[in-house]
């Protein structure tokens, strides 16, 4: 009986103080991972703040297939948020407390468990680099007496379980990222007569590749022009192809736009006024960056080739640029109309 009332004694002190041990033990924790995205702020912002796409990224969920998730009536912004259920899970929910565009998140995560809930608090950091971004992702928070004491017998604390994952979570943001900014469509919408009329340019001659970076600042020297001259903006910026010479890879070619009326301007002026006539034009549209813009230009020829139309070789082509990188930072959402001038019937009929 003394031995059965000492072995007590031992085990009560044992757990005292263990108790105590664990209670003194700090349970603060902070786990953080960066990585730098090829990718504008903005896209990795308000791709991150809408939690409808965090399926497609986050870490934890992947390879578990009885997770039941359940959105807010917000899925991004403040007040967005979404909870899980799942056997191998457990149950959970996140919120967002707050949102700054373009540059930090900070989020509320609790877990359900059988020892009651926990919470931490999550913050994402987005910081411009050039065209790039170097994302933060960090959770902090503090360790229950439970967790505290559930962690003493693993071989790993905390942050060293859960690092391998952020960096999991991040690698997959990135590559769906890129598959996001990536996509495109190309969509040849067919014959169109286009209104044309008067427009503002500039002119130009450069290698191909130089296009898309040029045309950039031209838009932006006629725009001045006519804003300083009180000239009134028609429409989207467009470029006029004068000349293209695919064997040399040079382009002659014109940045735009249209305007109401003739405007005679000086002798010295670089800026200069034109017309376009109203004409029948192939008309093809690309939803996604200007890199694809040769395979829209040749899907257009084809889709003239196999019709028997003929193209207005005294007419020039043209790009107009309904939605580009000022409007929205994810090329995938870029919008560009290509319009080939085509001959009439009667045009054909006298050739």
């Amino acid at each position: 009986m003394k031995i059965i009332k000492y072995l007590f004694f031992l085990l009560l002190i044992f757990l005292i103080g263990a108790s105590v041990y664990i209670a003194t033990k700090d349970g603060s924790y902070q786990i953080e991972q960066k990585q730098m995205m090829a990718a504008p702020q903005e896209v990795v912002y308000d791709y991150v703040n809408d939690f409808t796409n965090w399926k497609d990224w986050e870490p934890w969920s992947q390879g578990a297939d009885d997770v039941i998730v359940n959105y807010l009536e917000k899925t991004s912004g403040e007040g967005a948020g979404y909870s899980w259920k799942s056997e191998e899970l457990g149950e959970g929910e996140i919120i967002t407390l707050e949102a700054n565009p373009h540059s930090d998140l900070k989020q509320k995560i609790t877990f359900i468990t059988p020892f009651g809930s926990s919470s931490s608090s999550i913050y994402w950091e987005f910081e411009k680099v050039k065209d790039s971004t170097l994302v933060t992702w960090g959770m902090q928070g503090k360790q229950s007496f439970m967790e505290k004491a559930a962690f003493i017998f693993q071989k790993e604390s905390l942050s060293e379980m859960m690092l391998p994952m952020y960096r999991k979570g991040l690698d997959s943001l990135e590559e769906e990222l890129r598959k996001k900014m990536e996509s495109y469509t190309i969509n040849v919408d067919g014959i169109t007569q286009h209104g044309g009329g008067y427009y503002m340019y500039i002119t130009t001659a450069s290698n191909i590749q130089q296009i898309s970076s040029k045309k950039e600042k031209m838009f932006s020297e006629v725009s001045t022009f006519m804003s300083t001259n009180n000239i009134e903006k028609v429409g989207k910026p467009f470029v006029l192809y004068n000349d293209w010479n695919e064997s040399r890879g040079t382009a002659i070619y014109s940045a735009a736009f249209f305007t109401p009326s003739e405007v005679i301007t000086t002798n010295e002026s670089a800026v200069l006024n034109g017309f376009m006539p109203n004409q029948k034009t192939l008309k093809t549209t690309l939803n996604g960056k200007y890199e694809n813009l040769k395979e829209a230009w040749d899907k257009a020829y084809n889709y003239i080739e196999q019709n028997g139309l003929a193209i207005n070789q005294d007419a020039e082509s043209f790009e107009v640029y309904v939605v580009g990188p000022n409007d929205n930072a994810n090329p995938a959402e870029w919008i560009t109309q290509i319009y080939i001038p085509l001959k009439t019937e009667n045009e054909q009929v006298n050739d």
